[in-house]
């Protein structure tokens, strides 16, 4: 037979865990985003596939410009509503009347996700300002490509899934492709690194973080806290890394690793879906003569 203190003792831990459990319930249902972006759910990786779609950005971009709001406050609603993938909307469907029902709809019960979800898409989109490889003053003669990469399997180091978009060099060479920064900026990691060889990661002004790897030289010796220009050059698209030995060229085929990370709420950096951020910004070059 329990005695009655150990009973009452077992009553109030089960009353305190019930509490906890109501506050975090609370909680939760309040700001639906921390779990949306948070640890293991399905929602976090539809987030981080930044699913525009082919004309998804520039719709936005302008709907923004139009209604005078920023590009994450034009793009959270529509990409809560279409469940973060706007590949199969109808560019018609993103008109200035129903991003107002949308948000209209969305500020009654969900408005701490809605304004911290824009405060996200804020910092990824608000800075871009050009393609990171230069365009000549006639591109036919540089040849280069891309797809969508995003989670593909990389095997160097571990198995891993690939957290970026790899512009490959079509036979021009090592060294031939001006990489440049695609927005303003500060130095915050430069040099050699295992993986990606010799890269540079750029904060934006927004918080953005820009990352170029298997770069075959720098323009010039970079150094963190270094202040960017958007469309400065920063070195040449080449095949360094896959080594802890600095210098080491020829383990893959020439080409420039881009990568777009930001801070939330569980990670220092998240990566996200660079591809439909490089399809935007294909026609915002630099130009430069080969």
């Amino acid at each position: 037979m329990k005695k009655p203190r150990d009973a009452g003792i077992l009553c109030f831990s089960v009353l305190c865990l019930g509490i906890v459990i109501v506050c975090m319930l609370h909680f939760f249902l309040r700001n639906p985003v921390y779990y949306q972006l948070g640890e293991y759910t399905a929602e976090e990786a539809a987030f981080r596939a930044m699913d525009f779609g082919e004309e998804g950005l520039s719709v936005l971009f302008s709907l923004a410009e139009e209604s005078g709001r920023t590009p994450g406050e034009a793009a959270a609603p529509f990409m809560v509503e279409y469940e973060f993938s706007l590949a199969d909307v109808p560019g018609g469907q993103l008109t200035p009347g129903r991003l107002k029902d949308l948000e209209t709809a969305m500020e009654q019960v969900r408005p701490v996700e809605l304004s911290k979800l824009a405060g996200f898409y804020n910092v990824l989109l608000e800075d871009l300002v050009y393609f990171p490889i230069a365009g000549g003053e006639s591109d036919a003669s540089a040849d280069y490509s891309y797809e969508n990469s995003w989670g593909a399997e990389r095997t160097y180091g571990g198995e891993r899934t690939h957290e970026g978009t790899d512009i490959m060099d079509g036979g021009n060479g090592r060294g031939f492709f001006p990489v440049v920064s695609v927005s303003d900026g500060v130095v915050e990691h430069c040099g050699w690194l295992e993986l990606g060889g010799w890269r540079l990661g750029i904060r934006s002004p927004g918080g953005a973080y820009f990352y170029y790897a298997h770069l075959s030289g720098y323009d010039h010796e970079f150094q963190p806290g270094e202040q960017i220009r958007a469309g400065q050059l920063l070195g040449f698209m080449g095949d360094s890394g896959y080594s802890r030995t600095e210098g080491t060229i020829g383990n893959f085929a020439v080409h420039l690793h881009f990568g777009i990370y930001f801070r939330s709420d569980h990670y220092e950096e998240l990566s996200v879906n660079p591809y439909w951020i490089l399809r935007y910004l294909e026609d915002r070059k630099v130009k430069y003569s080969y």
